[in-house]
């Protein structure tokens, strides 16, 4: 499944897009190449969340899934969620094949997120000026109750979701395998990177929920064992730019060389598949 090199064009989607240039002499091939970019991702979260607001209604008892509702949709999007449809797809998996896998993830980011922010009251802004202030519809001892019961709800999904009779048991098992590994001791609470120059713990979260989503996508999507190490790669890469990215709006002079390297390695990785297939996919760690 080798392909060419890459040539394609396309948007980093943990940051607004914004032009090098005049919009007057931008070509309208290149905004609707963008346009259709976002609508890509933009409609595999769509799906997540119509899928979530089914999984979670507010119902009895209501103290219970009422922030458990709010706080899901309260957390931001992440492209990790999203990635793990579009790595489905890149190896032939339809779509609906990766929904509760990718939902799952998303509830991951959302209990992180959710504790991550417990602290932060609406005076307060967030390590980054570029993130919303944090508004708390409910009391901490809610909120740290609730992001516990979102982190198991994620695998009860996951569980619910085995077929027997359609024979993804196996499949389904690995990617609960892949989601507690990632948000486990061998994940983000062991809080080390492996690159020496990214020594600090700058995007530990996106690396480590990018990974796992590319690769849980790949397992579903009956990917070999090349192409779910590979796209766990590209993932995890993908993740640590986004990281360094939300990073270089705080320190002058950023990263941005190393962000390109992390580009050209992330892009090495998709190589391998059919290159009318990875045009969209790419956009993530593209500029």
């Amino acid at each position: 499944m080798a392909g060419a090199r890459l040539s394609l064009t396309g948007t980093n989607l943990s940051r607004p897009f914004t032009s090098p240039t005049p919009s007057a002499y931008l070509r309208p091939t290149i905004i609707s190449g963008v346009a259709q970019n976002l609508s890509y991702w933009d409609s595999i979260h769509s799906d997540i969340d119509s899928h979530l607001k089914k999984a979670i209604p507010i119902r009895e008892p209501i103290s219970v899934f009422e922030p458990m509702h709010h706080l899901t949709f309260a957390a931001p999007k992440t492209t990790a969620s999203a990635l793990c449809v579009a790595a489905c797809e890149l190896v032939g998996g339809n779509h609906e094949d990766a929904i509760v896998a990718a939902s799952a993830i998303h509830l991951m980011h959302a209990a992180i997120y959710t504790h991550d922010h417990l602290m932060l009251t609406n005076s307060l802004q967030s390590d980054s000026e570029t993130e919303p202030k944090i508004s708390h519809k409910f009391g901490p001892n809610v909120e740290l109750l609730t992001g516990d019961g979102i982190l198991p709800f994620g695998f009860e999904l996951l569980a619910g979701s085995m077929d027997p009779a359609g024979d993804n048991s196996d499949d389904i098992l690995k990617v609960i395998i892949e989601i507690t590994r990632a948000v486990g001791s061998q994940g983000m609470v062991t809080g080390q990177d492996s690159d020496g120059e990214f020594d600090q713990l700058i995007g530990q979260t996106r690396r480590c929920l990018h990974g796992c989503g590319a690769a849980c996508g790949a397992i579903l999507g009956g990917g070999s064992h090349d192409e779910i190490e590979k796209l766990r790669r590209y993932g995890s890469i993908a993740g640590k730019i986004q990281g360094l990215l939300s990073e270089m709006d705080r320190n002058e002079g950023g990263k941005g060389q190393l962000a390109e390297k992390w580009r050209a390695l992330a892009l090495k990785e998709l190589e391998y598949f059919d290159s009318k297939r990875i045009e969209q996919i790419s956009t993530l760690v593209r500029a």
